[in-house]
């Protein structure tokens, strides 16, 4: 690894998963969707900004036919996140009858999950199925079925391949966790 260490404004990141590494759990995550969907032609559902690039990586490893589409959930008043989703931005396919496997960065408390769901459930989908680079299964506080996680992950804070801190870090190719003091 050419990096270990990066400082991202006031704070220090330390490297915890290798681009190497994250791009082997992408395909095995793609591998199972073409599997799973084999005959069907799925939509995914990329929420940004974080997913960007797992969703990106993701397709190149999708073999069956399929179509991608990107939204953006609504969530934040001023600097923090009301945790209720206000709407879902840019969702203009007809979704009825079809499957979608919503695409995500991450997957904490499991709430904005959750809604989601609730508000896509309402275009009566064929299937709902969530795909998430990284699972915090020690915050999660609602019942979801995550069909697709390449990572599970402890409750630490992290940066790069997508996510950000204050905005920065999304362009790091490995995955860093936030240094304690």
């Amino acid at each position: 690894m050419i990096m270990s260490r990066v400082t991202i404004k006031d704070k220090t990141f330390e490297t915890s998963i290798p681009e190497t590494e994250i791009l082997e759990r992408v395909k095995q995550v793609a591998n199972r969707i073409n599997k799973d969907f084999e005959g069907k032609t799925p939509l995914f559902l990329a929420v940004l900004n974080g997913s960007f690039m797992y969703a990106s990586d993701l397709m190149k490893n999708i073999t069956i036919p399929c179509e991608i589409s990107f939204v953006k959930l609504a969530s934040y008043e001023g600097t923090t996140s009301t945790g209720a989703i206000k709407e879902v931005i840019g969702l203009n396919n007809d979704i009825s009858g079809r499957e979608v496997i919503i695409v995500e960065d991450i997957v904490d408390t499991g709430a904005t999950m959750k809604r989601m769901l609730e508000t896509l459930g309402t275009r009566n989908p064929a299937g709902l199925h969530i795909c998430t680079l990284l699972l915090k299964p020690g915050k999660l506080a609602v019942p979801l079925n995550i069909e697709y996680a390449a990572f599970e992950i402890p409750n630490d804070f992290i940066v790069g391949y997508g996510l950000d801190y204050d905005q920065e870090g999304r362009n790091l190719r490995d995955i860093y966790t936030l240094v304690k003091d």
